[in-house]
């Protein structure tokens, strides 16, 4: 008896850490990488954390109002395997961020495709999922 309510005591465990790992979710779920947005501002933050980064450049609209624009990236150790660190993203630069657009119909927030930098003309591309 104290045998099978120790392995039952284990699985139970087990199955507990185990549960964050399905609650992880694709890209595609959230955003469509066929649709995409594109805006040219200034890059005014970069949240480096887990579990996605996030990019920010601020837009002048029609009436010269600054809009925030947003793009969820992949994980920083992510983008620390392909040879990123915080320190690229030059905050308070002239860029054109790419999105894929989000399928809820965000209109100011996607996932990060492309960020290219007026003054040197450097390009980031980000790769998203199988794409």
């Amino acid at each position: 008896m104290k045998r099978s309510y120790g392995l039952l005591m284990a699985a139970g465990l087990l199955l507990g850490a185990a549960l964050p790992l399905f609650a992880h979710h694709s890209i595609s779920a959230e955003f469509d990488p066929s649709k995409e947005w594109s805006v040219t501002g200034v890059l005014s933050r970069i949240d480096w954390i887990n579990p996605h980064t996030a990019t920010w450049v601020d837009v002048k609209d029609s009436t010269g109002k600054i809009e925030s624009w947003g793009c969820e990236g992949n994980p920083p150790a992510t983008w620390h395997r392909a040879g990123l660190k915080k320190e690229d993203w030059k905050l308070g630069e002239q860029v054109t961020m790419t999105c894929a657009a989000a399928k809820d119909g965000s209109q100011r927030w996607g996932f990060i495709k492309m960020l290219k930098y007026k003054s040197d003309g450097r390009v980031m591309v980000f790769r998203i999922g199988g794409e």
